[in-house]
């Protein structure tokens, strides 16, 4: 009977291990922009948990990383038509956002870039 506890406690506490929570930016401005960047990370497989603060423009994602990654979550709402650190929108899915949903993109590609402040 101890054993069973033993085992049952190990593989509990691996599982929880799987499970990692990051935060990071998305551009994105009102209700419509949260609901469509929390759909967007919701629909990755292992995504347990979402919250995008309109204030702050972060996003909170609780993952399992035996299933996916912070680059597939972020992946995927870029392709919703909101930029995140490690991943640019598509200019074409960008356009299409309506109208109050669409962020100033300079900031964006600036820090996307990496090149700000050089002579060509």
């Amino acid at each position: 009977m101890l054993s069973l506890l033993v085992i049952f406690f190990l593989s509990s506490g691996a599982l929880l291990a799987q499970t990692k929570t990051s935060e990071f930016e998305v551009k994105g401005n009102c209700g419509m922009c949260k609901d469509r960047i929390e759909e967007a990370a919701k629909s990755v497989d292992g995504v347990s948990r979402v919250n995008w603060d309109m204030e702050t423009a972060m996003l909170q994602v609780s993952f399992d990383t035996s299933k996916t990654s912070l680059n597939e979550v972020q992946m995927a709402v870029a392709k919703a038509g909101h930029d995140t650190p490690m991943h640019k929108a598509d200019d074409k899915v960008y356009s299409k956002l309506p109208k109050c949903c669409q962020y100033d993109r300079k900031d964006s590609e600036e820090e996307m870039d990496g090149h700000e402040g050089q002579d060509e």
